[in-house]
């Protein structure tokens, strides 16, 4: 898992921390699997396959806005608190593990990194673009943040989720704009249609959600992913 970089408070300190909420590293022993938090530092961005040499399947999580210079456009108002240093060792390992054909999840801002890697754009402030603040009703609650997404028949993001219809919690003020390369998008918003899943076919499984499974105990996304990453293991 990519583990953010954020001033933190805790005890006696105040200082810049490399952190996950617990919510992912619960989900994902829940599901089976051992987490490991990669921090986003300049030699990680410069040695992704010695990072991915001892891993299994890479987690993008949720976090800062990405800086829009990823993916060459200038900076919105509303866009803001960017690491720039977490998305370039970001990208690395999602470029390395796509090369190596690892299984990769993106959640929420993974989601949005994962399109940017592979040259695609964001929606910088979704209330401009879709005029309603929905897709974020409470900032830092999911409570209330419910709304269902619609998946593609036989995509991947369907497969994990188990249904055609899935109800998610969302967090986010961004979203997936122009896709990248070989990005097909398999999951729109019923509120407005807005790209809420991504996948690469051409991968052995490769798949973004805009929303937070790690929080929701009904989501079989997390459990699809450890699963899918055995599977994979026993047949390599």
């Amino acid at each position: 898992m990519c583990a953010a970089l954020e001033r933190a408070r805790w005890t006696v300190w105040d200082r810049e921390a490399l952190l996950l909420s617990r919510a992912y590293i619960d989900a994902i022993q829940r599901a089976g699997a051992v987490a490991l938090m990669i921090p986003p530092d300049a030699w990680v961005e410069d040695h992704p396959g010695d990072v991915l040499d001892g891993l299994d399947a890479l987690m993008l999580a949720g976090g800062a806005d990405i800086d829009p210079g990823s993916y060459g456009e200038r900076r919105h108002r509303c866009t803001k608190n960017t690491r720039p240093e977490r998305d370039r060792a970001e990208i690395a390992l999602t470029l390395e593990a796509l090369q190596r054909d690892l299984p990769l999840l993106g959640i929420c801002r993974g989601m949005q990194l994962l399109n940017v890697a592979l040259g695609g754009s964001l929606v910088q402030h979704l209330p401009d673009d879709v005029g309603h603040t929905d897709h974020r009703r409470s900032l830092g609650s999911f409570d209330n943040a419910d709304h269902d997404v619609r998946l593609e028949p036989g995509s991947l993001a369907a497969r994990a989720c188990g249904e055609l219809r899935h109800r998610t919690k969302s967090h986010h003020h961004q979203a997936v704009d122009r896709l990248g390369e070989g990005v097909e998008a398999s999951g729109w918003s019923v509120l407005d249609g807005l790209v809420e899943a991504i996948e690469l076919p051409a991968a052995r499984w490769a798949l973004g959600v805009q929303w937070h499974p790690e929080v929701d105990p009904r989501s079989r996304v997390l459990a699809s992913f450890v699963a899918d990453t055995a599977e994979a293991l026993v047949e390599a």
